[in-house]
């Protein structure tokens, strides 16, 4: 990192391979879903790549925490998950990461650090807090990071956890991921105060709000607070106020949000331009350059996708056997 906090050319150039992928994985599940290859419900990270992006990148992977949300996709990738196992389990097939059992939203790799996506607002933070907790009775100077909605800043695990945190001064470290729509309520109808971080400074809990859109804003503030984690200074919150390129789900057509904003966030700050700008500007790379990483992104989501239709539907006596097993 440079003197003024400006990631170095190599981590520019590994956020933006990790932006485009998430971006073309999310567009490419939209088109395995609207082939009937997708079972279920499916919420595109469209439009918030720069907060997963930004996060992952400021930690340390397979040694830190992360736990995620139904939109989770973006973060798995960001935590540099197999695509073909992503796209596998996304189809629910045998090969994918739990081996076609979770779906769109609920894919885990513990054994990097993964905790999981969740179908349930909210679930994922005393997840975190727990996990935080675990390292520091173990003495260790890992982070454990939950992502959560603006809708799950009013569940009441939301205080409920942050409060725990905060009182035995945990490494855990809250992302609010502020698309500024729970579902199709905004959040000026929810909360009398939408700036989201406050709620943090109310507990004592060192809290910001940043550009969700801005990647090297978004890791900054997360290299910030993890560093604070690692010293004893937990727990951090940060606020990403960013907003999502559709509605809800890919079958919500979004006719709630304010075209003028979508076509600000769309056309003059969308987290994907952004990111190549600064490989433009700050990397002084060639539009052919960039290209040249678009492409392998291009042709690894190409193999992910053959590999996930090749790989075999579920055992069904598997199925039933685990299904014995729980009762």
């Amino acid at each position: 990192m440079h003197n003024d906090g400006m990631p170095d050319a190599d981590l520019l150039v590994r956020m933006y391979r990790t932006l485009f992928s998430i971006r073309r994985f999310e567009q490419r599940g939209i088109q395995l879903y609207r082939q009937g290859l997708i079972r279920g419900y499916f919420h595109p990270y469209l439009g918030e790549e720069a907060i997963a992006t930004g996060v992952c990148a400021a930690l340390r992977h397979g040694y830190d925490y992360i736990a995620s949300t139904h939109r989770g996709h973006g973060h798995c990738i960001a935590w540099q998950a197999d695509l073909k196992r992503m796209t596998a389990e996304l189809l629910g097939r045998a090969d994918g990461y739990c081996r076609g059992r979770g779906g769109s939203m609920h894919i885990a790799d513990v054994t990097v650090g993964n905790l999981g996506a969740n179908g349930v607002v909210a679930a994922g933070i005393p997840i975190a807090v727990g996990a935080a907790l675990g390292a520091q009775i173990r003495g260790e100077d890992r982070v454990a990071v939950v992502f959560c909605s603006d809708g799950a800043a009013n569940n009441g695990t939301f205080a409920e956890a942050l409060n725990l945190a905060a009182a035995w001064s945990l490494p855990f470290v809250m992302v609010i991921e502020n698309n500024q729509y729970a579902v199709s309520t905004p959040i000026e109808q929810s909360a009398r105060e939408p700036q989201l971080y406050k709620r943090g400074i109310g507990y004592g809990v060192e809290s910001v709000r940043v550009d969700g859109n801005d990647v090297v804003e978004v890791y900054r503030a997360a290299a910030r607070a993890a560093a604070a984690c690692r010293a004893g200074e937990g727990p951090a919150l940060i606020e990403a106020v960013t907003w999502r390129h559709q509605g809800h789900h890919v079958n919500d057509p979004g006719a709630y949000m304010p075209q003028d904003t979508m076509a600000y966030y769309k056309q003059e700050h969308d987290p994907v331009d952004l990111g190549r700008a600064l490989l433009r500007d700050r990397c002084a790379m060639s539009e052919e350059a960039i290209a040249a990483i678009e492409a392998e992104v291009e042709a690894e989501l190409e193999e992910a996708a053959t590999f996930a239709k090749n790989s075999p539907q579920p055992a069904t006596d598997e199925f039933l056997a685990e299904v014995a097993a729980a009762v």
